[in-house]
């Protein structure tokens, strides 16, 4: 029986050896694949009673587990949507096949890199055939709310090179100046015109017109009103009124020429808010929407002010820009998805979350070094990149594979002396079994 069991346990050795080496050569095969994780072979010894004095060698067995948690190191590439994680988490993907079929809502996988590309259809696709998912941003570049424990909210990332893209104009800021002398009871009283462009929902260049018109003093008055009345009028409504404030400057010898007080005309559109002092702001409605303007906080120069005889404008600025052609796209450390015109507008167009599990050991391995989340792995849950558990997605990047080639080799001749010390446990049994055998002769 001892001898026997010697046999049996030679032959698990072997057995179990063969298992290790295997997964040596599968680890060096794949020393040069982007987000490989290796796989570790684990001994655990099988022990048979006895009956009485006699030993029953029970022999070894082999278990492998492959390393998801591992994460390897990143090497910078030269491609925007080239994509890694790092840190914990991994990245959604979808099999090209499954979404270009339409059978419904694709199956999410799980992977720790990839080099995306836009194919012929606007998918961002690895050469592997996996299709970055994510979530798809509203009009105006928010995320909605999404379940986090399901991928049904995840989509396919699509990216339309050819899409026209404009963004209408909400907010502009008037830094300019008013001539103090044109307020006099001897000023002529000539109202002073500006129009500023802007653009409308359709990205089309429109003018809102100010018009300032001094208060003069009425005679026999003498000296200065310092006060002027700001009509606004909209092209795209054919010249309306859309507000009238009137505007009166401080004349103190420590403020003077700075903003004291703006209320609106006798004739301001019902669309157009009063002026808020804490902000400095007011809002008229244009024929596309509102849109704040600030003239500046009281007592400051950071708008509207009225000093000498200059009319000047210092500092028109405004939001908003024409149509023009997305140019690039690119995925920041947080996962949104940046679409890039060539009008000089950046626009967020998806983002990308990052799926984590309690255990990513557990995960299920597949071909192309992606996962699906197993019993041993537990439930997924969808984060924000850089926030909970997760890391971060690096762009420019890949992630190298995980095997230590050198490692790999050392554990090669150690798995090859064991194999061979139990080939050699075989052969001296079998001598054994044959010298049992010669007793009989």
């Amino acid at each position: 029986m001892t001898i026997s069991s010697s046999l049996n346990a030679g032959v698990a050795g072997l057995s179990a050896n063969a298992t290790r080496l295997g997964t040596i050569s599968d680890n060096i095969a794949n020393s040069s694949t982007k987000g490989y994780k290796r796989v570790e072979a684990d001994f655990t010894s099988m022990v048979m009673e006895g009956n009485g004095s006699t030993y029953t060698a029970g022999g070894v067995r082999a278990t492998t587990q492959r390393l998801i948690g591992e994460s390897g190191a990143l090497v910078g590439t030269s491609n925007a949507t080239d994509l890694a994680v790092r840190g914990r988490g991994f990245l959604p993907v979808a099999q090209a096949s499954q979404v270009l079929a339409g059978n419904g809502d694709p199956q999410m996988y799980m992977t720790t890199t990839g080099s995306f590309r836009v194919d012929a259809d606007g998918y961002l696709t690895s050469n592997s055939g996996l299709m970055l998912m994510g979530w798809k941003a509203n009009p105006d570049g928010t995320i909605p709310t999404n379940a986090r424990d399901t991928s049904a909210s995840l989509e396919p990332v699509k990216i339309a090179l050819n899409q026209y893209l404009s963004e209408p104009t909400t907010s502009m800021t008037l830094g300019l100046n008013l001539p103090a002398t044109e307020t006099n009871a001897a000023a002529s009283g000539d109202p002073l015109t500006l129009p500023i462009e802007y653009y409308d929902n359709f990205g089309r260049s429109e003018s809102l017109t100010l018009t300032f018109t001094p208060t003069i003093p009425v005679a026999p008055a003498t000296g200065s009103s310092n006060e002027w009345t700001i009509e606004m009028t909209d092209s795209a409504s054919g010249g309306n009124l859309v507000g009238e404030y009137v505007v009166t400057f401080d004349d103190t010898q420590a403020l003077g020429g700075t903003l004291a007080t703006v209320v609106p005309g006798p004739n301001n559109p019902a669309g157009a808010l009063a002026y808020d002092p804490a902000t400095g702001s007011v809002i008229v409605t244009a024929d596309g929407g509102p849109i704040e303007i600030n003239l500046g906080r009281p007592g400051t120069n950071d708008g509207l002010t009225q000093r000498s005889d200059a009319f000047a404008p210092l500092n028109i600025a405004k939001d908003g820009s024409p149509a023009g052609n997305m140019t690039s796209v690119e995925i920041d450390e947080n996962g949104f998805v940046y679409a890039f015109f060539d009008t000089g507008i950046t626009s967020i167009i998806y983002q990308v979350p990052l799926v984590d599990v309690p255990n990513p050991n557990g995960l299920m391995a597949l071909d192309k070094q992606v996962y699906m989340p197993a019993p041993e792995s537990g439930n997924f849950f969808l984060w924000n990149a850089g926030s909970g558990p997760t890391g971060e997605v690096v762009s420019f990047a890949r992630e190298e594979s995980t095997t230590d080639v050198a490692s790999e080799l050392t554990d090669m001749i150690q798995t090859q002396r064991a194999y061979s010390s139990n080939a050699k446990v075989i052969q001296t049994v079998d001598e054994m079994l044959q010298e049992t055998t010669n007793i009989k002769r």
